[in-house]
């Protein structure tokens, strides 16, 4: 898996080593490079400056995609405490260890915390696992839009047999894009 674009464009990302390391090995599902590289032709030139969150971090290859096209700060947020690791060794490698928060811990406890502490982004990224129900768990507590800057954009990967609601709280959806299997499914806050 190599990265896109940006100033690691070309560089390899080695995903099978994070898989190897994980505890629940079965449970990783790497964002494809087309789906990948999809993520950022619609995210545009938000991603210069942006504060990026990558929930379900899983190999950080989104997350690193988007230091590497300039975002300004990156919070890769992983459960595996394995896969954190490996995320930490590869922003090493690329030089940007100080750009990076590197949470190991589930989604749902860092959005709580997230929230408590008054923390923004410019842009959520999250990709769970397909078929553990996450997004259903997870939407919720996103839907008060309190995490998100005023123009801030939530970015849902899933599979596209799955519709995903037109509205949930303050967030409204905005677009969704199917990529064979994949759908990414776009939020903003209610204007």
């Amino acid at each position: 898996m190599r990265i896109s674009a940006g100033n690691l464009k070309g560089r390899k990302i080695n995903f099978r080593k994070a898989q190897k390391a994980a505890a629940k090995q079965d449970t990783l599902r790497p964002t494809s490079s087309k789906v990948r590289e999809s993520v950022f032709n619609i995210i545009g030139s938000l991603i210069v400056d942006a504060k990026f969150i990558d929930l379900y971090a899983g190999t950080g290859a989104v997350g690193i995609e988007a230091l590497s096209r300039g975002a300004s700060a990156v919070f890769f947020v992983e459960a595996d405490r394995k896969r954190t690791e490996q995320i930490e060794k590869m922003l090493k490698d690329c030089g940007y260890s100080s750009k990076a928060d590197i949470i190991t811990g589930e989604a749902s406890a860092f959005i709580a915390k997230a929230v408590k502490e008054g923390l923004k982004f410019d842009i959520v990224f999250l990709d769970p696992p397909y078929h553990a129900g996450e997004l259903e768990r997870i939407l919720p507590l996103l839907s008060g839009g309190e995490m998100l800057n005023d123009k801030g954009i939530i970015i849902a990967e899933h599979l596209s047999k799955k519709k995903l609601p037109d509205e949930t709280g303050k967030l409204i959806q905005k677009k969704a894009y199917k990529y064979g299997d994949t759908m990414l499914t776009l939020y903003r806050k209610k204007q």
